[in-house]
């Protein structure tokens, strides 16, 4: 269960890449548009699966260089960071971004590629009433044995025109709040040395119990 669980917090994370329409269309348009491209990226780390086994590096170099276009991984670290992203010089920013995106394949790569067979199912995309540029999208993860996983996108529009992703929902739990509490956590830690908590922003997330968190939900 921790395995599947672990997985389905990648997939997260990872499917948002190809699932980001260029073009924002109407809440069915983007339904298709979302599932075309899960598809996509679901065969893509299929694919990829023997290549993390033989390199590691070269499965994470791969799996960046789809993603970057598509996820907010500086939008997303910086929300990570809170209030004390304020605190921090430029290369500081740039260094956690790099540590942020490296830490979820490091602690969350083996669960994925190790993990059974599974389905993706859009259920429905929400275009903001209010503003336009924001908009969700609910799936539904389902397991061989049949178990079921809500996952929830939140997206943005972005300058370009581009829809990118910037947070997620797993089974009710806020993946950007768990990772950002824990941020906070390490700055109490470290008695506010933003440094030390940057450098050893891996462990932490090795640490957190992600798993303990949706058992709460």
């Amino acid at each position: 269960m921790v395995l599947i669980r672990h997985s389905m917090l990648v997939v997260a994370f990872l499917m948002a890449a190809l699932a980001m329409p260029a073009y924002a269309g109407p809440e069915e348009d983007l339904v298709q548009y979302v599932d075309e491209n899960t598809q996509r990226l679901v065969d893509k780390l299929n694919e990829e699966k023997g290549l993390y086994q033989r390199d590691p590096e070269a499965f994470y170099t791969s799996m960046d260089k789809e993603l970057r276009e598509f996820v907010d991984f500086r939008r997303i670290a910086a929300r990570v960071m809170g209030r004390y992203a304020r605190q921090t010089s430029p290369e500081q920013r740039d260094e956690f971004v790099e540590k942020f995106k490296r830490s979820l394949f490091d602690s969350y790569a083996q669960a994925l590629v190790s993990a059974d067979d599974f389905t993706i199912e859009v259920k429905d995309a929400e275009i903001n009433a209010s503003n336009s540029d924001r908009a969700s999208v609910a799936m539904e993860v389902q397991t061989a044995s049949g178990n079921r996983y809500p996952v929830t996108y939140s997206m943005y529009r972005s300058d370009d025109g581009r829809w990118m992703m910037e947070n997620v929902i797993v089974e009710g739990i806020n993946i950007g709040l768990a990772f950002r509490d824990r941020f906070s956590q390490e700055m109490e830690q470290n008695r506010g040395q933003i440094e030390a908590v940057i450098d050893g922003w891996g462990d932490a997330v090795k640490s957190l119990n992600l798993e303990e968190e949706v058992d709460k939900s």
